[in-house]
């Protein structure tokens, strides 16, 4: 069974960073594509950046494309979303997701992902 947790969310100023990372167990990190969504109070979880199963592939929602950054260690089984220039509107809940063994592409899909951390919170604050 894959288990997926996070870690590095906190309170943060406008225009400050954090780093969340995504601790993966039961498979190793490169069997499958993974991906970062958040969900804000009263809306709906939404797609933030993916990565392929090789590493090689990123994606990124548009509002985030050049501020955030996601990576992988593979030697520590370990996602990262290194995350930049936050503003009020980034705070949400972040929770990183992993695809089905040999779903080797990232995905906008949330319905794709079958396995899911318990999610960190970020808040940035004016």
């Amino acid at each position: 069974q894959v288990q997926l947790v996070e870690s590095g969310g906190g309170l943060v100023q406008a225009g400050g960073s954090l780093r969340l990372s995504c601790a993966a167990s039961g498979r190793t990190s490169s069997s499958a594509a993974m991906g970062w969504f958040r969900q804000a109070p009263g809306k709906e979880r939404v797609f933030v950046a993916a990565m392929s199963a090789s590493g090689v592939s990123t994606t990124y929602q548009g509002s985030v494309q050049g501020r955030f950054t996601i990576s992988r260690d593979d030697a520590k089984n370990t996602m990262y979303l290194q995350m930049n220039s936050l503003k009020p509107e980034d705070t949400a809940v972040y929770y990183c997701a992993a695809r089905g063994a040999g779903y080797l592409r990232g995905s906008y899909n949330r319905n794709e992902y079958p396995y899911w951390g318990q999610g960190t919170q970020v808040t940035v604050s004016s």
